[in-house]
């Protein structure tokens, strides 16, 4: 599937929840001295660092995302701005497990496909269903 995030009327869902980045990628962002916090430091080998941190509170939005719905990382430096943010709504070259729920463009293509496929007569993909056998999880950070 193939998203055109300029389509997307809804443009900070996907900011809902925060990313997990790598320390020394949040040490960078500190420095430009934006309104934003990091939460929850901890250890974790698949960072370049050993070490991640959340970019929200449980599962509050972004703190980086301003009251117009905008990255205040992406206006002041898009080069700073959290990696797995630049490629969402994809994820390793695929389209992340987690589109079904914040990615508003994936959700209304979703929902056309049962239409699509009866129309075809087949039977369409319960999204539901496929995001719990992916192992779909939000996980909540704490203190």
């Amino acid at each position: 599937m193939t998203v055109d995030c300029l389509k997307c009327r809804q443009k900070k869902s996907c900011c809902d929840f925060g990313v997990w980045i790598d320390l020394e990628e949040a040490k960078k962002i500190l420095s430009l001295g934006l309104k934003g916090d990091f939460y929850h430091l901890e250890e974790d080998k698949d960072f370049p660092s050993g070490y991640r941190v959340g970019t929200s509170y449980e599962d509050n939005h972004c703190s980086f995302l301003t009251p117009e719905g905008l990255c205040a990382i992406h206006k002041v430096d898009y080069n700073l701005k959290p990696a797995h943010c630049k490629e969402f709504p994809y994820e390793n070259g695929k389209l992340a497990p987690i589109a079904d729920l914040l990615c508003s463009v994936v959700k209304s293509k979703r929902k056309m496909e049962p239409a699509r496929a009866k129309a075809q007569g087949t039977q369409g993909r319960n999204t539901q269903a496929l995001s719990k056998s992916k192992g779909l999880s939000i996980k909540k950070r704490t203190r």
